[in-house]
Formats: structure tokens, sequence, C-alpha cells
């Protein structure tokens, strides 16, 4: 290290270039064999692989490392799932919203099953362990998704195929939390039908419908204050005008913070709530500003955590890598996920090419470590070690395989009109 400077200002400095780095490499690499997130997870190994003392990032040997990943995590989650909800333009209703069904009943499930089964059969993992390691490799990851999701608010362009995608990321990160909860008590007890039972009614039903309906409140309120100060015959019409980023930050932490306090989950709170608020005057110019506000914070916070993840990756978090870990991680990108996404769209509508593209496109990610670090903090788990090292090599193969081929997949089938439902009698819905 340089005479005189500290880790942490230096670590600001190259925050700094990797933002504005990334800002103007974004477009150029649209079409480029190579994504972003790969260039960032690459800067972030070399840079902690220097003698630079700047410190050892490995949850798996350190609690007090892990509460900061969780923490750290848990933030960039909450931020994607609320840009996510602010971005999709289509009604809230079961007819528009129905085809998603099946990814987060059918594919989730089947997905964590088999991660499970794998994780027990293939990695010798006690079952609580691989409950646990199913249960963060469940979900498509909305932090991630970015270059699969759908367009900014007020994107007329219908695309069933990024929809999807969209939606999935914004509920099954919610949706994997009962199965994460399950592992923990699992870990701590013995089980038996009263655990199951509790299980089911507090950490399935009574947190999930907590969530969903702190979220669809905090959505009508923000809503109804907004435009309820934004209308013509009001002394000051444009009250908000300038402070969206300020709403934003408010639907974000009450809808979080209340559902948690309340034991709701809070990512499908801010989710929902996001696109609830999304519904209310659908044309309106606000909405288009308030999700440009939150996608540069968004922007902002997964420079940081990429590099991060490099700085894991460098600190040696696939050291308890095996073959059959990483063929655990090669299973699930390219045949669990793509099969059980396959099966979920088979009644979609969608023509054969894009059922596949949605079973392909399950992006894994930075939900993954949330995930592990609350279970590493909450339970006792056994071979954290081997924990870490699957999920970290899942991330990183997601973010290579993924990172080159999501984008030219989705131009391709756009090129050929394949990304929407069509009726039977060949009218796209």
């Amino acid at each position: 290290m340089l005479i005189g400077m500290e880790p942490l200002i230096f670590l600001y400095a190259l925050m700094g270039v990797a933002v504005a780095v990334s800002l103007a490499l974004e477009k150029r690499l649209e079409k480029a064999p190579v994504s972003l997130p790969i260039l960032l997870v690459a800067l972030g190994w070399v840079v902690f692989s220097l003698p630079l003392d700047l410190g050892w990032l490995n949850p798996a040997f350190d609690n007090e490392m892990a509460k900061m990943t969780e923490s750290a995590t848990e933030l960039m989650v909450i931020v994607s799932l609320l840009g996510v909800g602010l971005a999709i333009d289509r009604k809230y209703q079961w007819k528009e919203w129905k085809q998603i069904a099946p990814l987060l009943w059918l594919t989730m499930p089947l997905c964590i099953a088999g991660v499970a089964w794998m994780g027990w059969a293939w990695l010798g993992l006690a079952p609580a362990a691989a409950l646990l390691l199913g249960a963060c490799l469940a979900p498509t990851d909305p932090v991630l998704a970015e270059a699969i999701q759908v367009g900014p608010p007020g994107d007329s362009c219908r695309d069933d195929v990024r929809f999807n995608l969209s939606a999935e990321s914004g509920f099954n990160d919610s949706l994997a939390f009962p199965f994460v909860y399950l592992a923990i008590v699992l870990s701590l007890s013995s089980p038996d039908v009263d655990i199951f039972a509790k299980w089911f009614a507090i950490d399935v039903v009574w947190r999930i419908a907590a969530g969903y309906g702190i979220g669809w409140l905090t959505g009508k309120a923000a809503s109804w204050i907004v435009f309820r100060n934004s209308r013509e015959d009001d002394e000051d019409p444009r009250f908000f005008e300038g402070r969206e980023g300020l709403l934003v930050i408010a639907l974000l932490f009450i809808a979080y913070g209340v559902a948690e306090m309340i034991e709701g989950y809070g990512f499908i709170a801010v989710f929902i709530g996001a696109v609830t608020a999304r519904q209310c005057e659908r044309r309106h110019d606000l909405h288009k500003r308030t999700h440009g506000f939150i996608d540069q914070i968004e922007r902002l916070m997964l420079v940081a955590i990429l590099i991060f993840f490099g700085g894991l990756l460098a600190s040696g978090v696939l050291g308890a890598l095996t073959w059959w870990s990483a063929a655990l991680g090669v299973v699930i990108l390219l045949v669990l996920r793509p099969l059980a996404g396959f099966l979920a769209m088979s009644r979609s509508g969608l023509p054969w090419q894009a059922r596949w593209a949605v079973g392909f496109l399950g992006i894994r990610g930075i939900g993954s470590i949330y995930y592990l670090s609350y279970g590493q903090i909450n339970g006792k788990f056994g071979n954290l070690e081997i924990l870490w090292s699957t999920v970290a090599f899942v991330i990183l193969l997601s973010i290579i395989v993924h990172g080159v081929t999501a984008s030219g997949l989705l131009r391709y089938l756009k090129s050929r009109g394949l990304t929407t439902v069509e009726d039977r009698s060949g009218t796209v819905m």
C-alpha cells in the first residue's frame, strides 16, 4: 500500500473509477461477447489479489464478515426489487400475470428439491444444509437480471419473455425465504409434525400474506399522496417535482420496514408496493423519473457489489470447490433450471424458442449470497466452506454464461417476433 494511503480511501477511488468506466462502456458492450458484470468481477478479483492490504473477504470462516455481507446484499436486493416493480407497465390483473404463476409454484420448488438432493447425494451435506443450498440457488436474481428485464416505465413494446423473468425475479426472492427458514429450523432442532405445522402457518402463510398486504397498502398510500397533490387545480401542482427520490426512499423503507416489523416478508412488500404504485396514473411522467432515480442508485450499488464479489473470489471463497460442486453448478444452470422453466411455460402460449429462453435465463446472483449469509448467522450449519464455494461458483458461472448469451438470445427472439404470447387465432395478446 502506498505510504499514507488507507485501504478504504483506495477503495473509494476505485469505486469512482469503476462507476465512470462502467457508464462509458455500458452501450459499447451491448453487442460484445462480454458483459459489464464480468468485467467488474474481474476488476475486483485483480484488485483484491494485489498486495494492497485490502482485507480478507471470506464469510465462510468469519461471522462478522457474514453479517456485513448480509446487510450489503440485503440492501442491494431491496433496491433492485423496487426498480423491477416500478419498471413493469403491465396492468396488475390475473389474465396478464397468470403466465408467471407456474414459474413460482412449479419451477422454483423443482429447483429447490433438485439442488437439495444433489447437495445431499453429491456433496454429502446434512439435510438442513442441503435444503439451505437449494433455497439459495433456486430464485432468479433481480440484481443481476437487468439485461433480461423489462424496459423503463412507458416502454410500449410488449415482451412476454422479459416480463416473465422480471415478475419471477420480483416474487421468488420472497417465496424462497420459507425454505431458508425451514433449513434454519432443521439445523437447530429435530424435525417433527409440530415444527412443520408451525413453519407452514407462520413462515409460509402469514409472512407471505403480511408482506403482500403491507406492500399493497404502501403502494396505494404512496400513489394517493403523490397524485392527490399533483392535480392541476392544486395551488402547487408540481408538489413532488424534484422530490421523486425522497418518495422512492420513503416507499422502500416504509414497505420493507413495516413488513419486517410484523414478521412479514419485506422483499415481497417492496416489490408489490412498487407494482401497486405503478398502476396509478399509468401514463404520468413521474413514474419514469422515479424509476430513473432508483436505477442510478442501483447501478452505483451494483458496481460495489460486483467488485466485492470479485474480492470474495480473490480471498479464496472457491477454495473448497470440488468436481461434484462444479457439476452441481453446471446441472442447475444448464439442465435443471432450463427444463423446469420450459415445463412451467408449456401452457403459456409462448413459442417453444421463447419457452426455452425463459427456462435458460434463470440468472443466479446476489440474492443467493444474502440467503446464505442469513442462514449462516441464524442457523447452525456444518460444511459452510462447501456451501460458500458452491454458491459462489454458481453465481460466477451464471455471470459468465448468461452475460455472454442473454443479450444476443433476446435480440434473436425479438427479431423473429417470438417474444409475445399468441392466442389460438394467431393474434398477439
